[in-house]
């Protein structure tokens, strides 16, 4: 291990989130991912977050990592805790890393950061595009006069995923100095050789997601007569009840609701595309996913992960049901030759610059200069 591995050791990191289940979506995803990868630098991760409906039941896929979760006071949709101040009080972390923003963490991570003057880091994780910024517009406002530009304004740093990201942040902060590192690409079993023509989509049941959008443009394409749309995942009531019965009138369409663990696994290794024609994202976890099993992917420039069109293990879908419609019928039609440099390419992809191990250093680095600096 280098010096850089040995400056996180043992020094306690506190991840601070609205949502550690997956109400949470992609920015809970990252965030167990992130405590995994704390926890294997040698630094004693600590995960706060607001409960929900689903705290306790996702409680398992944090492992061995610590996870309060405390309860809400007043509406959800700003998250009031009381027991935020007390819990990061009690647990005296050398630095605090928030994960996601418009909420009451982030009063409650400046609140901390003007008491003890240690980092603080924030990542937004795509929450100041845009297509985020434009909705709510009035929490929004709010939010920015109360807290928000404070925040962003006294972090230590403010992290981006993407150099898209940097720019939005830029835009709405003021800063330019974002520091720029990926998610990391899981650890995933490699899916067969070559896959039937079934296409995958993974994540939060979401507006930003484009769900109509791929399924008008699934019924638009020319595929094959085994090919499959699966749609895996969860979101708000209404959401997915409006998923289901446009699912129902779509041919071969299929909603199977939430997957996880080695159910997700096996589910991702299976397709031979992983598709994602959102509308807004940061960084798609299941983008990474995908390419780490071999699975190549369709998905907007939305997605902000270029390198997956310059590398080849991406083909372009857009947003509109005809473009995701030419995409999908293009890619079904791809000799099997073919598909297997994709398949190599992402699989490259995961094994490169987002390897957990590349993105770990990273994120030691700069979390070690930060603590020596504090």
């Amino acid at each position: 291990m280098n010096g850089q591995i040995l400056s996180v050791a043992g020094k306690r990191i506190v991840l601070l989130t609205a949502s550690a289940s997956r109400l949470g979506g992609g920015v809970a995803e990252a965030v167990i991912a992130h405590a995994r990868m704390l926890r294997g630098l040698g630094a004693e991760p600590v995960v706060l977050a607001l409960d929900d409906e689903h705290g306790e039941e996702d409680r398992p896929r944090y492992g061995d990592v610590p996870l309060r979760l405390v309860g809400v006071q007043g509406p959800r949709r700003f998250g009031y805790s009381r027991s935020f101040r007390r819990n990061l009080d009690a647990l005296d972390p050398d630095l605090v890393h928030l994960h996601g923003i418009w909420m009451y963490p982030s009063k409650a991570a400046l609140d901390w950061r003007r008491r003890t003057r240690k980092p603080l880091v924030i990542s937004p994780h795509g929450m100041l595009a845009p297509w985020i910024t434009a909705r709510g517009r009035l929490q929004k406002a709010v939010a920015r006069a109360l807290y928000e530009r404070s925040g962003w304004r006294e972090a230590s740093v403010m992290h981006a995923l993407t150099g898209a990201e940097a720019k939005d942040i830029a835009s709405e902060s003021g800063r330019t100095d974002s520091a720029v590192i990926p998610n990391a690409a899981p650890v995933m079993p490699r899916g067969a050789d070559f896959r039937p023509p079934m296409v995958l989509y993974l994540g939060r049941i979401h507006p930003k997601k484009n769900l109509g959008a791929l399924l008008g443009g699934w019924d638009m394409a020319d595929k094959p007569d085994s090919a499959r749309l699966v749609i895996a995942g969860w979101g708000a009531p209404e959401d997915v009840a409006q998923l289901e019965k446009r699912v129902a009138a779509s041919p071969d369409g299929e909603f199977v609701g939430p997957v996880h663990g080695q159910a997700k696994k096996a589910l991702v290794g299976e397709a031979r595309f992983m598709v994602l024609p959102s509308l807004s994202e940061g960084l798609p976890m299941a983008i990474l996913e995908a390419w780490a099993a071999g699975t190549p992917a369709l998905m907007s420039e939305e997605c902000n992960l270029p390198a997956g069109f310059t590398a080849r293990a991406a083909i372009h879908c857009g947003t509109d049901a005809s473009r995701i419609a030419a995409s999908l019928t293009k890619a079904l039609a791809i000799p099997v030759a073919t598909w297997r440099k994709m398949s190599q390419a992402a699989t490259g992809l995961a094994q490169g610059p987002f390897a957990p191990e590349v993105v770990a250093q990273e994120w030691a680095a700069l979390y070690a200069r930060l603590m020596e600096n504090a």
